[in-house]
């Protein structure tokens, strides 16, 4: 998780990538390529099958690693900008 500036995110297209909508929810997700993603609203708490987890939100910015098998628990609804690569 990262904090960018507007400048950096700018720079990198965020805002011309898609946007993702989610209600308060819980699911599990495997990614299957590599997700970079910018949050523009909501709360959420990301928990992987070792037991971590992490929660980020509003102005965060997100890489998810190809592979990752977790589980999303959508506490805020969440809005979001996102990119596989």
């Amino acid at each position: 998780m990262q904090k960018l500036t507007q400048d950096q995110l700018k720079k990198m297209g965020v805002f011309q990538w898609p946007i993702w909508e989610k209600e308060v929810s819980r699911f599990p997700w495997v990614y299957d390529s590599i997700e970079e993603c910018f949050f523009l609203e909501g709360k959420v708490t990301v928990e992987t099958k070792d037991g971590k987890s992490l929660s980020f939100g509003r102005g965060d910015f997100v890489t998810f690693p190809k592979g990752l098998s977790c589980t999303w628990n959508i506490k805020e609804p969440v809005r979001k900008h996102y990119n596989f690569r």
